[in-house]
Parts: structure tokens; sequence; C-alpha cells
């Protein structure tokens, strides 16, 4: 696989998708601050990594409204490619939806949103648009 973060978006939208209350994905390190941002800004109910044999796997339970079971996210799009990555300094930070979306990006500070990097000031690689 290539491009693992790709394959990360790919999984959770294609449940979404099918209507699916639970996805497995194979567990990274970038994965999992990607989950947990997606937990923290409420995109996802819940996840939990299970220890595995050959490896460990993210259980993500996803989010739906209660009564129109539309999904949580409207759309994830994947910004930084391995064959063009897509670099911002501090000035020029995306506002996805006028500040309704998140975008995430990997800092020298690790993973974070774009109002995390806004506070602390530093900027780095555009991984995805969430909104």
């Amino acid at each position: 696989m290539t491009d693992p973060i790709a394959d990360f978006l790919t999984r959770v939208r294609n449940a979404y998708l099918a209507k699916h209350r639970v996805v497995e994905i194979p567990s990274s390190k970038m994965k999992l601050e990607l989950t947990r941002i997606l937990f923290d800004k409420g995109y996802i109910l819940s996840y939990k990594v299970v220890e595995g044999t050959p490896y460990n796997t993210i259980k993500i339970a996803l989010k739906y409204h209660p009564q129109t079971r539309q999904a949580a996210v409207k759309k994830m799009i994947r910004i930084s490619k391995p064959g063009l990555r897509k670099y911002v300094g501090v000035d020029d930070l995306p506002r996805v939806l006028n500040g309704l979306g998140v975008a995430i990006l990997s800092t020298s500070r690790g993973v974070m949103t774009d109002k995390e990097a806004r506070e602390q000031n530093v900027g780095g690689e555009v991984l995805c648009y969430v909104y």
C-alpha cells in the first residue's frame, strides 16, 4: 500500500456510505492520531485499539444523526498525496468551510487541526479536510 492515510479515509468514507456502525482499520501511529482528532471534533462516537497477533487494528464506532440516520461526516478529502505533497506556512493555513470543517495537518509538533496549528503558530503538511 503506497498511501495508508488515503486508505484510512476511504475505509471510513465507505463505511459511512454503507451505513455501518463499526469499521476496523489496520493500526499505525498516524492513523491513531487521525482517529483521535476525529473523536475530539465529534465526527465519530468512539474508538479503541484491538491488539492482534499479526497486527493491531483500530475499531471505530461511526456517528449518525439519531432521527435521519445522516452521517456526521459529509466529506473526507485527501489533500497532500505521495505524488504531490502540500505544505503550508502558518500564514497560509486553510480554513475549511469558513471554520465549520477541519483541516488536519502533520506538523513538527505532531498531528493537529488547523485551529491548533494557528494557536501554536506552526505550519506543516495538510493531510486532509473533514466536514
